[in-house]
């Protein structure tokens, strides 16, 4: 698509919602929408509550539970392996560590298990 193709094609979505937009600005619904919103917010300053305190308020069975962020999976403790021969050492939850994994293959797994010190 050239881009004066790509400009009137632009253009044109533009106007369809300008229009689209003027429409909607004459209907008395949404006049009264507007107008509802306008006040219920200045009524919800003049109080000091936010939306969350008015849908409690009014339907509590709607309002969502606080969900708690804590897991009930134990945290893996910090596994810290020391290699015997050059002393270079590695801190690791989990076992996708590149240096753990490049000694698992070239030592064998059972012998860099030997290897952990916690």
């Amino acid at each position: 698509m050239s881009l004066i193709t790509e400009y009137r094609a632009t253009e044109d979505a533009i106007k369809q919602l300008q229009r689209k937009l003027d429409i909607m600005a004459d209907d008395p619904a949404l006049l009264t929408e507007m107008e509802f919103e306008e006040r219920l917010r200045a009524l919800m300053g003049e109080y000091s509550k936010s939306l969350r305190d008015i849908i409690k308020l009014l339907a509590p069975e709607r309002v969502m539970p606080v969900v708690e962020t804590t897991s009930k999976r134990k945290r893996r403790a910090i596994k810290v392996y020391r290699h015997p021969d050059s002393g270079e050492v590695v801190q690791t939850k989990g076992g996708n560590h590149r240096l753990l994994k490049a000694w698992k293959q070239q030592y064998g797994a059972q012998t860099v298990e030997s290897w952990l010190e916690r």
